[in-house]
């Protein structure tokens, strides 16, 4: 399918069998595949532009997708039909839970990924995806021009232009996923060259030159780096502490029941230490380390080994050997990217006592790049002067393959919509991870490298891996148009199954003694008046739904397949109906918008000066934002809601 995809897709842009689209995305990486494969499903003609095409997919840093909080991300785009939650399936070596000594609701579903498959299996959805197309090409520059009047903002876009022959394609929406290629450098050692990944050059100075000058957008920079590549023969793995994977390997995808690779193929990874060689090397060669010196903010939860040393020295890190494919000869050192010349990369990972003969395929490198503010977005990724105008990815300040694929999306599906003449959408941070990750984005905006964890979510006993279907596929389908029909109707079945074995569980009520003439295995309270259902007994850490369906088989068995779901429900149930106050609360503020152009200076309010100030900085487009907003009280809330109650009728 590769040479296929090929010939099929790398037209010049002159034979583009149309010369205007709806939505045009640029670049290919995980946020562009899932904007441009999100903006066609809703129904938009859409052009992926990108510079390589055999760069498509491809996973540029770590050969992994999922963990805590990112695995979340996962099922959500899964949930919303995006692209990566089944590709990991299809790729994926080594899959594990992680967490999972913690509640189910912050296990994080991980796996391994052969790069290859990956790729292929990215590529070959893009190419089955109907109006879809995708070009060759590097955008020299933003189309922009006058705005529509109706509409809030400065500028409107119009389409792109290509850097080569000056060929200009317009479109109604632009996507700009340009991860971190927008004003690119690369640094190893005291080298610094122009690209965005090794081998690859970065993104135009025409595009940083549109964002910045002729949209006079906030542009920030942030730095990230990877490690150096092992040849795995050169590795002594006996030295190494071996990790396998889960026996069953979980998927990410609600519509896969097993992954492609079968249990006993999968591949086991390796746990290393680092030694106070490593530490010296480290130490010794810092001056010839010019990423290191700089200030620009790296990402505090992937750290190079060289600020993990400096940071907290005299310790021992982990260091974990993972697999980069079925076929693959080589080894990816998680924990140790690094930005020194070569042959000190060498004399540090020898250090290792696995690795003292080892040699390097490719060395680390770090990348610095140019992001945009997010603060300067809507919650649809729309930048808020520029009509049609979307970012996603690492564009915003976000680190991470789950993180990009989240928001690419979202602002796919907006664009589509935008494109189409339809009104955006918004997902809370009530509901989704999404929600939480775009909201956090927008509101609070970034001073490093933005990840996903469970910690960020308020409600995480809500927004569980396990039930990202029931809370986002629905929806996906019914108020936004990104899911298929066949999702949906598998989503309903489940739905339905569950609400009618939930039913049926508070239903099968008896007293305390007879559950325990039932269950004599089960430790339960001597309360004899007390009866309990068959809710209440799931609870129990030692009841499974399995034995319930054992005591109760007519009309419990047929509902085997939703019984890890169903066990989940029951240990969350109390807690979510405690924070259901919460949510409505939350919900309610969300849904009072503030008009972006109404002046804050001028509002007859009681309001400080300072929160004037940065409510007319930060605009926020809802009553729920603005109270996340740094320097913001509860009193100016108060008065804000006043005034919102007041005026509901008049237009602030």
């Amino acid at each position: 399918s590769m040479q296929l995809f090929q010939l099929l897709v790398s037209r010049p842009a002159s034979h583009l069998a149309r010369q205007q689209y709806d939505v045009i995305v640029v670049g290919g990486g995980h946020a562009g595949t899932e904007a441009a494969a999100a903006a066609a499903r809703v129904g938009a003609e859409t052009l992926l532009v990108t510079q390589k095409i055999h760069t498509i997919g491809a996973l540029s840093c770590n050969p992994s997708l999922g963990g805590v909080g990112k695995g979340q991300l996962v099922k959500e785009v899964d949930a919303l039909d995006g692209l990566c939650g089944r590709a990991g399936d299809w790729a994926g070596i080594h899959f594990s839970i992680l967490n999972r000594r913690k509640g189910p609701a912050v296990w994080g579903p991980r796996a391994q990924l052969d790069r290859q498959r990956y790729r292929e299996f990215i590529q070959s959805e893009l190419l089955g995806t109907p109006r879809l197309t995708v070009l060759e090409g590097s955008v020299e520059e933003l189309l922009v021009t006058e705005p529509n009047p109706e509409k809030p903002g400065h500028h409107r876009v119009t389409g792109i232009r290509l850097a080569n022959g000056n060929h200009s394609i317009s479109a109604s929406s632009v996507v700009l996923t340009t991860g971190t290629f927008l004003s690119g450098s690369l640094f190893m050692g005291q080298t610094t060259s122009p690209g965005g990944r090794i081998g690859d050059a970065p993104s135009s100075a025409g595009l940083s030159h549109t964002l910045r000058e002729r949209l006079g957008l906030r542009i920030g920079r942030l730095r990230t780096g990877t490690p150096p590549r092992i040849v795995k023969d050169s590795v002594d793995l006996s030295q190494a502490k071996l990790h396998p994977p889960d026996r069953h390997p979980t998927p990410f995808s609600f519509l896969n029941k097993n992954t492609r690779c079968k249990p006993e193929d999968q591949l086991p990874c390796y746990l290393t230490f680092t030694t106070p060689g490593v530490e010296r090397v480290v130490r010794e060669s810092l001056h010839l380390n010019c990423h290191i010196q700089q200030d620009t903010k790296g990402p505090r939860y992937c750290p190079s080994i060289e600020s993990r040393v400096l940071r907290f020295p005299g310790r021992r890190h982990q260091v974990w050997l993972e697999p980069e494919g079925v076929t693959s000869d080589l080894l990816y050192p998680q924990g140790l990217s690094m930005t020194m010349p070569p042959d000190v990369q060498l004399r540090l990972i020898r250090e290792i006592p696995a690795m003292h003969r080892a040699e390097i395929r490719t060395p680390g490198y770090g990348v610095q790049y140019d992001f945009v503010c997010p603060t300067q977005l809507s919650p649809a990724l729309q930048v808020k002067s520029t009509q049609g105008l979307f970012l996603a990815g690492q564009i915003n300040g976000t680190t991470g393959y789950e993180e990009a694929a989240a928001q690419g999306l979202w602002a796919g599906v907006n664009a589509a919509r935008w494109a189409l003449s339809m009104s955006p959408v918004i997902l809370s941070r009530t509901e989704s991870y999404i929600g939480v990750l775009i909201d956090d984005l927008v509101t609070r905006g970034v001073t490093e490298p933005y990840r996903m964890f469970t910690s960020r979510a308020e409600f995480r006993t809500a927004l569980r891996p396990d039930n990202a279907d029931l809370r986002l596929t629905l929806k996906g389908f019914e108020e936004v148009g990104c899911v298929s029909s066949l999702r949906y109707q598998e989503t309903v079945r489940v739905k339905d199954n569950l609400q009618e074995v939930l039913e049926a569980l508070q239903t099968l009520v008896l007293s305390t003694p007879s559950w325990r003439k039932k269950m004599p295995n089960i430790l339960m309270s001597e309360n004899k008046s007390r009866s309990l259902s068959g809710m209440d007994v799931l609870q129990y850490n030692d009841v499974s739904f399995e034995m319930l369906a054992s005591v109760f088989p007519e009309c419990l068995s047929p509902y085997m397949e939703f019984s890890q779901r169903l066990k989940i429900e029951a240990v969350y149930r109390p807690l979510c109906d405690l924070q259901k106050k919460d949510i409505e609360r939350i919900q309610k503020e969300e849904n009072m918008s503030l008009p972006l152009d109404i002046d804050y200076f001028s509002l007859p309010v009681s309001l400080s000066q300072e929160v004037r100030e940065i409510l007319d900085r930060v605009r926020p487009s809802t009553l729920g934002a603005a109270t996340r907003l740094e320097g913001i009280t509860p009193a100016a809330i108060a008065h804000l809601l006043n005034y919102k109650r007041i005026f509901t009728s008049v237009k602030l």
